[in-house]
């Protein structure tokens, strides 16, 4: 009988205690929720450590593309350094949260797979090994008592089915006294059963009571065997409960920079590299290279030359590198003077003047057939971008200043920069970053977000060509735009 014997038949739980029979399963499934919290665990280490990856490559992408926008830029000196100091303190930190991707992924999630391998045995039919055992092992220790149980159970049912007859018996005599149709054999009749159920209570009553204290005997083995099984459990519970507390203090370890030596000197040298940012000094290196305080060549007379008889095309003043030459020349249609083929010559450094636009010749002849010559000259001085910031403003002279007091009053008129022979390109549509108001009549104006149309790459100086939607051709510095994707 006890080989056929079901803890689950016949039995009703009346409460939810552990003591109660099949409530044990609730501890047995707790080792199955074990191994499931460790998939849990590593599934959210793997998530943060692809967050860590994400931010790097994020902060990575934005070093770099702020490293250019800035090395083209307006701004320079120390600021700019300053400036550049904040995208090197991002490329650093970019590298921390790789090695932290790579602790977490390396060593924590290894380490929880490894001991989730360890510590839960795969069956084949199923299940793990050690849910296996603890089922077994909590039927084992329950089965004596649940057996006792249910004899209970059955031994109050019949006494409480045996007080309920007693009283319907008793019952039906008393109203059978008042009945005087009923004979006295069948009076009789009511008063026996009366009395048998009275004895079938006492039977019943008799039974009910032992049972119970067969129950009350096997109780104390049946806790003592529930309590081996359960601390069984705990002990494997209580594994599962430090190693998680352990792991996860690695973690803690890993993501906490603020312990980090390394991380500390990032920001270390970032507040150095940005406290050494000098207005003045800056304010006195651009007055040196761009304002006052550069070197000029003062024009000065110069003969007339037939070689320097025409007006250079601003890509034949590209060519330009070891130096300049300035000449002038100085000659009205009207007048027949005679000339010689000396001319002056001032020769100026490339690392002092390195704008090849500095080689227009302020007193250029506009004619080439020699019958009008226009002396130009222009102070306007151009944006330039970060690759011309060590050059030297560059300088164009137009007829179109009335004020100019060198410029000729019978000019023919002006030099038209498109007129060369340019080397075809494949037109690219790009988009303005910021506003650009031309500084010469062969420059084009533009608002930021303006689209236009490149018809020429960028050159030497940072110019490239390009035509706007309304069909204006001109010059515009190549950093300003930036390509449609």
């Amino acid at each position: 009988m006890s080989g056929s014997y079901d803890d689950s038949v016949g039995v009703e739980v009346s409460s939810d205690s552990f003591w109660e029979v099949g409530n044990y399963k609730r501890t047995v499934k707790r080792i199955d929720d074990g191994h499931r919290l460790c998939s849990d665990l590593m599934n959210c280490i793997h998530e943060r450590a692809r967050i860590e990856k994400t931010y790097a490559q994020q902060l990575t992408e934005w070093a770099k593309r702020w490293k250019q926008l800035v090395e083209k830029g307006p701004q320079y000196g120390t600021v700019e350094k300053a400036w550049h100091a904040v995208m090197s303190e991002a490329e650093k930190v970019s590298e921390l949260h790789l090695d932290i991707k790579s602790a977490l992924m390396n060593e924590d999630f290894e380490k929880i797979k490894n001991w989730q391998k360890e510590a839960f045995h795969k069956q084949m039919m199923g299940g793990f090994k050690e849910t296996k055992e603890a089922e077994d092992g909590y039927r084992k220790a329950q089965k004596p008592w649940a057996k006792k149980l249910k004899e209970v159970e059955a031994a109050k049912k019949a006494y409480h089915a045996a007080c309920k007859e007693e009283k319907l018996a008793i019952s039906r005599e008393m109203n059978s006294k008042a009945d005087p149709a009923l004979n006295p054999e069948q009076l009789k009749k009511l008063q026996d059963k009366v009395e048998k159920s009275k004895q079938d209570v006492l039977k019943t009553k008799e039974k009910y009571e032992k049972s119970l204290k067969d129950l009350d005997h096997v109780t104390p083995q049946y806790m003592e065997n529930m309590e081996q099984v359960f601390e069984q459990c705990q002990q494997f519970e209580e594994k599962r409960l430090r190693f998680f507390r352990e792991v996860l203090l690695e973690v803690q370890k890993h993501l906490d920079l603020s312990n980090d030596v390394s991380y500390k000197n990032i920001y270390r040298e970032l507040e150095q590299n940005i406290k050494t940012a000098d207005a003045i000094e800056d304010l006195r290196w651009f007055r040196a290279n761009h304002g006052p305080g550069m070197s000029m060549n003062w024009p000065q007379f110069e003969e007339w030359s037939a070689d320097f008889n025409r007006t250079l095309s601003r890509r034949e003043k590209k060519k330009a590198s070891d130096g300049v030459t300035l000449t002038g020349v100085n000659q009205t249609g009207d007048q027949a003077l005679q000339h010689t083929k000396h001319s002056s010559h001032l020769s100026v450094p490339s690392n002092t003047v390195q704008s090849l636009q500095s080689s227009y010749n302020p007193f250029e002849d506009e004619d080439d057939t020699g019958s009008t010559v226009s002396e130009k000259e222009d102070n306007k001085i151009k944006n330039v971008s970060s690759s011309e910031k060590n050059q030297s403003y560059p300088t164009e002279w137009s007829d179109e200043e009335s004020s100019n007091p060198f410029s000729s009053t019978d000019a023919n008129g002006d030099t038209n920069p498109f007129d060369e022979d340019a080397s075809p390109a494949m037109e690219v549509r790009v988009r303005a970053l910021y506003d650009y108001e031309g500084q010469e009549h062969d420059e084009l104006s533009f608002k930021a977000g303006d689209e236009l149309t490149k018809t020429e790459d960028e050159d030497e100086q940072g110019w490239c060509k390009g035509r706007l939607d309304n069909g204006q051709v001109g010059l515009y510095p190549a950093n300003y735009v930036e390509a449609i994707q």
